[in-house]
């Protein structure tokens, strides 16, 4: 059995490189993932990838924040230490909304930003993996997963055929910086 996880086809131009998956999605290969220097619009839907469940973690996140605010306030002005101030109620909602709109930001914002650490493996003192150090600065990258791909020779004709600059056979899933 080869050695070769990945094989990577190496793009100049973005059009070439959706044409590349056009011609092996034809074929029945599967693309694994692709890298690219800039955003393409239109790159999810032709690869299927699923809508992201980013916007259900927000609202839990602003939720649990919206929670904990009610819950201290409440705690703090009824149950802990009531205070009588110009004769208005103990518990009075409109006093609790602007620190309860707070903290729904506050969780919000720092739940987003550990869920963006975690799900892109960004902690601090890792280093980033990327499958080839060049998909950062200028080319346009399919990874094909070598292990679900019989013919790897058809593969290479096909991507050269779609504009490739080159075809690697990656021996390992990641290149680091290190």
């Amino acid at each position: 059995m080869s050695k070769t996880k990945y094989i990577l086809g190496h793009f100049a131009d973005p059009d070439e490189m959706m044409h590349g998956i056009d011609k092996l999605q034809e074929n029945n290969i599967p693309v694994y993932d692709v890298f690219t220097p800039m955003p393409i619009h239109g790159i999810e839907d032709k690869l299927g990838v699923k809508r992201s469940r980013l916007p259900i973690a927000a609202f839990c996140f602003g939720a649990t924040g919206t929670l904990t605010a009610f819950v201290m306030i409440y705690y703090m002005l009824v149950y802990d230490w009531p205070m009588n101030i110009g004769g208005k109620p103990a518990f009075a909602i409109p006093d609790f909304v602007p620190v309860m709109f707070e903290l729904t930001v506050l969780f919000g914002a720092f739940g987003m930003v550990g869920t963006f650490f975690f799900k892109n493996h960004l902690f601090p003192g890792r280093a980033p993996r990327v499958m080839d150090l060049r998909a950062t600065n200028d080319r346009f990258i399919i990874a094909i997963d070598a292990q679900e791909v019989k013919d790897a020779k058809k593969v290479d004709s096909l991507l050269k055929d779609a504009g490739a600059v080159e075809v690697l056979h990656n021996e390992r899933k990641y290149v680091s910086y290190e």
